[in-house]
């Protein structure tokens, strides 16, 4: 799964645990603070990450995801 704009995490943490994996991503960095802050413990290597990036510049290797999340993020 993929979240594009994670803001605080509240998808990330609605979802997170009905996925193998789970990158949220946000161009804000405070967004990307708060959303850890609030899913202490989810950021395991291999299960959830959270980077402060853009959609055009994934911090991702060559991956596919099955799932995109992509809410109020405009």
């Amino acid at each position: 799964m993929i979240e594009i704009g994670c803001g605080d995490g509240r998808l990330t943490r609605k979802y997170a645990n009905q996925t193998r994996s789970a990158l949220a991503i946000d161009v804000d960095r405070l967004s990307v603070v708060a959303a850890r802050a609030m899913l202490p413990g989810m950021e395991l290597p291999g299960r959830v990450e959270f980077a402060q990036a853009a959609a055009e510049s994934l911090p991702a290797r060559r991956e596919s995801f099955d799932l995109a999340i992509f809410a109020w993020s405009l």
